[in-house]
């Protein structure tokens, strides 16, 4: 789609996600900020218009660009846009399920400049399937969970703790045991978690849009995947440095409480390394940027 040809304030950018659809294997019914699922698309952005936002992250500064959905493997281009976003210089974060690993995404996986992450709920099996939503996804994360660290593949999981008893703490220490990195994270009234009430800023962990933005499959422009609800402008019709230039944009930005100690919000900031770890004794402090 043409992008119309404008001239916005230069903006900047370190961070982007692209939320390349919201078509997932498994429905997290108390739980998706996007609720995504089985039955849904992959929205209107077109493949050339998330291609042309790889290359409008680079022009903007920013240094990575993460990959996203719903479960962002199920798009028929997710491999030529991670190799397009490799290809010109960015770093690549991907957020996946690890549900279905086929042999060509366990390739780009291994690659050094590409990060993945994944949420993992308890090490009971019963558990983490109610989580989901989707029977046998227990057994299949977890062995995924296992190969991407024989394969010595940088990953990180996010353990969303819904409270009631939830084994988080298990299941974070059963990660420990196999050697890799996890952080547990309390779940974000947004989407399905808000329970139909209108979702809050008091949810986010307060860097949101500093430095980072997201891209939504029809094209809005949010703070964070999880500050969807303070989505502005749409990059099919302007292009993304008009969109973080805006008035409307900085009102997005300036909505969200900055506050210098918060929990990690999943899957940004907690199990991708980013700078916002407060497991890591980093604090998410958007007032030090």
């Amino acid at each position: 789609m043409t992008v119309l040809d404008t001239h916005p304030a230069a903006a900047s950018l370190d961070f982007l996600s692209l939320e390349l659809t919201a078509r997932c294997q498994f429905t997290c019914p108390g739980q998706c900020y996007a609720e995504a699922g089985p039955a849904q698309g992959h929205g209107t952005m077109t493949v050339e218009d998330w291609h042309r936002l790889v290359d409008e992250a680079v022009v903007l500064g920013a240094g990575t660009v993460q990959l996203i959905g719903g479960e962002p493997t199920l798009h028929p281009a997710f491999t030529e846009l991670v190799e397009h976003t490799l290809r010109v210089g960015l770093a690549v974060r991907v957020h996946s399920n690890l549900y279905r690993v086929r042999a060509e995404h366990w390739r780009l996986f291994e690659d050094s400049r590409v990060n993945v992450a994944t949420s993992y709920y308890s090490d009971i099996a019963a558990e983490h399937d109610a989580i989901t939503g989707r029977a046998g996804s227990h057994t299949a994360t977890r062995a995924a969970i296992v190969e991407a660290a024989c394969r010595g593949v940088n990953l990180r999981v996010a353990i969303v703790d819904h409270g009631n008893g939830q084994r988080a703490e298990q299941a974070r220490a059963e990660m420990e045991v196999l050697g890799v990195t996890a952080t547990v994270d309390r779940v974000r009234a947004v989407g399905r978690a808000a329970g139909g009430l209108v979702p809050s800023t008091s949810s986010l962990c307060g860097r949101c849009a500093h430095g980072k933005a997201a891209v939504l499959p029809d094209g809005r422009v949010a703070p964070c995947e999880i500050g969807r609800f303070l989505a502005t402008g749409n990059v099919r019709q302007t292009p993304l440095a008009t969109v973080l230039a805006s008035s409307e944009w900085e009102r997005a930005r300036a909505s969200v409480p900055a506050r210098v100690s918060a929990d990690p919000c999943a899957p940004d900031c907690a199990p991708s390394g980013d700078t916002c770890g407060p497991s890591k004794g980093d604090p998410c402090g958007p007032m030090d940027d």
